[in-house]
């Protein structure tokens, strides 16, 4: 069931199946968010959850024993029931069922709350552990926006902008492993706060840093400066994605705690970098922000 949300600035919808924001317009109606032409990529934002991108061989260990765990987790496929909702809010959530505990064997609650607040959305996701033991998961948001924003424009005339200056490097996906390979660093952060946008940086599937001192990251034109702003306070790390070797008309802003199977991990799903966890009857909430950015000085605004 497709949901909207409006307030004066924005109007967004959302799918109960999967909780999916599928669109996101601002005050004259322009979308942001990618419409899911199948050719490309036929998702707009799948939530991931209780994994991240793919276990070693499809498989990964809990509490001793082996399960076939799909990729990204089973809550993008789930359908979310409607809890609450009022012209600009709404509350959706699912809890586990005897399908999920033959591949995840916890008992949990996964609620996702979307608020439109000023020119954007907030989306506040809550995990519960609803049973006896410790519970292992981790959690990430995928929102795909259009790249270009405008006709005439080029992929290559966006960039990504931090909120303060780096040196790190990216991790890369190791596309014959199948992981992401720790041990040959990918393109490098140095000293700046600017990642111009070019599909070759995608010639090995996402990029991916963990580290980063900032929070936000705005997908912006490189004159104009506008775009949309991501914060992701809550989350350890940011991926980037657009498909490989198609050169296709969006980018994907991916704010991580957990990632695919890495090359310095075992087959333990409580070993991974990043991993969460709760005890029993403990819970924690996750905040991401999207921020459209009509002008240049809107950039470093919450």
């Amino acid at each position: 069931m497709l949901i909207s949300l409006k307030n004066d600035l924005t109007t967004a919808v959302i799918d109960t199946s999967g909780a999916q924001l599928l669109s996101l317009r601002d005050r004259n109606g322009k979308e942001y968010m990618w419409q899911r032409e199948p050719r490309f990529w036929p998702r707009t934002s799948p939530v991931l959850f209780p994994a991240i991108g793919n276990s070693r061989g499809g498989k990964t260990i809990f509490d001793g024993q082996w399960y076939e765990l799909s990729k990204h987790g089973f809550a993008k496929d789930m359908e979310f029931k409607e809890e609450c909702r009022t012209e600009s809010e709404m509350l959706l959530a699912i809890k586990d069922t005897e399908e999920t505990r033959r591949c995840y064997p916890y008992e949990f609650g996964f609620s996702i709350c979307f608020k439109l607040t000023g020119a954007g959305i907030w989306t506040e996701y809550q995990v519960e552990n609803q049973g006896p033991k410790t519970m292992y998961f981790c959690l990430g948001a995928h929102p795909g926006f259009n790249c270009p924003m405008e006709e005439g424009e080029s992929f290559e005339d966006y960039r990504l902008q931090f909120d303060h200056e780096e040196d790190c490097h990216a991790v890369v996906y190791d596309l014959e492993a199948l992981e992401f390979d720790r041990r040959n660093p990918g393109y490098h952060l140095n000293g700046t706060s600017v990642l111009p946008l070019r599909y070759e940086l995608f010639d090995s599937d996402a990029i991916y840093f963990e580290g980063l001192k900032s929070k936000k990251v705005s997908l912006i034109h490189g004159s104009t400066g506008k775009g949309v702003q991501v914060s992701f306070e809550d989350f350890a790390s940011v991926a980037f994605w657009t498909p490989m070797g198609k050169q296709a008309p969006f980018l994907c802003i991916e704010p991580w705690n957990g990632s695919a199977i890495c090359s310095d991990e075992d087959d333990e799903f409580a070993h991974k970098h990043d991993v969460q966890c709760l005890k029993a009857g403990e819970k924690k909430t996750y905040k991401l922000g999207i921020r459209i950015l009509e002008e240049r000085n809107q950039q470093g605004q919450n």
